[in-house]
């Protein structure tokens, strides 16, 4: 039987707090399962800029070329992350998917359908009250709006 995991990943420390986490689960797994995890980064495909004279922002979406170009640090960035797994004595098959989108929460949960995932590990920065509610927790939509368990590791304060 293979165990397939979804680990969302933003290129954050604090976004890489699950790791180790399913890294302990997997050693903990009998060697007969078999465990694949996939990693994931969704782009933003909208960026903010200032326009000069304006007190406000403007989101502008990215242009093929510089998405390309996110696109493969990012998948640079998912290939340095599955080399930690190398270490692991039962060594999971890791593969990774890059994904742009307006709403990261939605393209996850999407994935995690494709993909047919038993679990979604990702991390939390722990916002709560009117922080959350303000700017949204792409974890707790992911919980909320899912189908599949969804595994959040709340990341280590900083400071």
């Amino acid at each position: 039987m293979t165990e397939r995991i979804l680990m969302p990943l933003d290129g954050s420390t604090t976004g890489e707090s699950a790791i180790s986490y399913i890294s302990e689960l997997i050693s903990k797994m009998s060697p007969q399962e078999q465990v694949e995890i996939i990693l994931l980064h969704v782009i933003r495909n909208r960026h903010s800029i200032q326009l000069k004279g304006s007190v406000g922002m403007v989101s502008v979406p990215y242009n093929n070329e510089e998405l390309d170009r996110i696109k493969i640090e990012a998948e640079k960035y998912l290939a340095s992350v599955g080399k930690r797994f190398n270490q692991l004595q039962q060594q999971p098959d890791i593969s990774t998917i890059v994904s742009a989108s307006e709403i990261p929460a939605e393209e996850i949960i999407r994935i995690s359908q494709e993909t047919k995932a038993d679990l979604v590990a990702m991390s939390t920065h722990g916002r709560g009250g009117f922080s959350r509610f303000a700017i949204g927790s792409v974890a707790d939509k992911v919980m909320r709006g899912g189908h599949v368990p969804v595994l959040m590791v709340r990341a280590p304060e900083e400071g």
